[in-house]
């Protein structure tokens, strides 16, 4: 069974703009949420780690688990909601993030920070997990650009307003509100989400609309041989993420290149408000408001990429002599990123080594930050264009990436007593060099040949 005609308005392709905005904000909002969570206790370390009585490396231990958690549960999350629907997943891993999140401060135990911290990560991933896959299902790939601009507009300014919120909330109320207020925020926009969000997974779809139109009675489909159907289908479901981290190179490529992007990123929002404190004697509250660079490169990147994107697919499709299309597409949009994410990581580091005035440290992070956005959008829309399990393939080309970014904000104290903020930071942008710049070349000149070994 397949829709009726191109116009089946139960297609999620013809849905109105104004139900797909609506869809696109409250997802963006549950996003927020997750960013939010990653950065927000920047600004309190110190007295986390005091009232805690924990060292600087456990109290880095606390701020980055939370992504290690965003690693992993990412493959039953996009296992599931391609067996049970979007909405369903995205509802239960919501309300899993408002309860473990508000249970992180209780008892002010390190354990239960950590385990808390862990388990709210897991809950959180479902934002990263079914953002790009929900925009997938509603829009085209020629509008593509267009639906990622709108549905990571409001969550990327999460590493900027994590700091700053936190800051405010450290300073006139106490930390473990940080996490008590996000718990009702989510819990507001789970609400929300129950009643606006809609299912948008085609073969779910497609699956309930045969379910009407059957004709087999109630007892048949729950006969032993449904049941038997119905574990087979949940065991492929669940392997398919691992299957296709490891059958598919086109994956793992994609894996490598933004999990160094995502690591470096974690690295800089855990250190960017101590350079500020210890280096040039801002308050708490103060070092938050230079996270507001940080949201400036990302509106840009995000914005402007998203533009620039669907304008480079039109200008490519154009060319195809029978109107074709294909991932390389995205390809062209890999260049300005692997160009400005080494150039920001220089700048930044340097100027923060020279003590330069704040606005020139600041640039370069605006700098970096919008390579590294734009490269992260990119990438994504060549997954989507590639891979019809969505989900899946997201959650295998991003476990490495949070599995760097739980990782790399353990070593930055050492990176940078050791190294200095100027030589630190170049030793990122030199093993970027190494690893990414080949990147577009290399997908540009055998990216479909990547693309068809390991394909069934």
């Amino acid at each position: 069974m397949w829709w009726n005609g191109s116009n089946d308005p139960d297609n999620p392709y013809n849905w109105p703009p104004i139900l797909k905005i609506s869809i696109s904000v409250i997802v963006s909002f549950g996003q927020l949420v997750t960013l939010m969570s990653t950065s927000m206790m920047a600004a309190a370390l110190g007295r986390i780690s005091h009232e805690l009585g924990i060292d600087e490396s456990t109290t880095q231990v606390t701020f980055s688990i939370f992504i290690l958690g965003l690693a992993f549960a990412p493959f039953p999350i996009a296992s599931f909601s391609e067996m049970y629907g979007r909405k369903p997943v995205w509802l239960l891993c919501n309300a899993f993030y408002v309860l473990w999140n508000a249970l992180c401060p209780v008892g002010r135990s390190p354990v239960l920070m950590v385990i808390g911290r862990f388990l709210a990560g897991s809950g959180a991933s479902v934002g990263i997990t079914l953002t790009g896959p929900i925009m997938a299902d509603m829009y085209r790939k020629e509008d593509r650009g267009k639906s990622l601009a709108i549905a990571t507009f409001v969550p990327y300014l999460g590493p900027a307003l994590g700091p700053i919120v936190g800051g405010i909330i450290t300073q006139k109320l106490d930390w473990p509100w940080l996490f008590y207020l996000l718990s009702i925020f989510d819990a507001i926009v789970w609400v929300v989400g129950l009643v606006l969000i809609r299912e948008s997974f085609t073969p779910v779809l497609l699956a309930r609309r045969r379910k009407v139109a059957a004709t087999t009675t109630r007892a048949s489909s729950l006969g032993p041989t449904s049941f038997w159907v119905a574990a087979s289908r949940m065991a492929t479901n669940l392997r398919r993420p691992m299957q296709l981290l490891w059958q598919r190179p086109i994956i793992q490529v994609i894996a490598l290149i933004t999990a160094l992007n995502f690591g470096v990123y974690c690295l800089l929002l855990s250190t960017f408000a101590t350079l500020w404190i210890n280096h040039y004697g801002a308050s708490e509250f103060n070092s938050t408001l230079h996270y507001i660079a940080v949201s400036l490169g990302t509106t840009v990147a995000t914005q402007a990429g998203g533009r620039f994107m669907d304008w480079v697919f039109a200008k490519q499709k154009a060319r195809s002599p029978d109107g074709s299309t294909s991932p390389e597409f995205r390809v062209p949009c890999l260049i300005p990123p692997v160009i400005l994410i080494p150039v920001g990581l220089l700048w930044y580091g340097w100027a923060a080594e020279e003590g330069a005035h704040w606005a020139v440290v600041d640039i370069g992070v605006v700098v970096f930050v919008c390579g590294s956005f734009l490269l992260a959008q990119a990438m994504l829309a060549y997954l989507l264009d590639e891979f019809e399990h969505a989900a899946s393939a997201n959650a295998a080309s991003r476990m490495l990436s949070n599995v760097l970014g739980f990782v790399f904000p353990i070593f930055a104290p050492q990176l940078f007593a050791r190294l200095g903020y100027g030589w630190g930071n170049s030793l990122l942008a030199f093993l970027f060099i190494g690893l990414g710049c080949p990147v577009p070349l290399l997908l540009w000149v055998w990216g479909a040949r990547l693309r068809a070994l390991g394909r069934k």
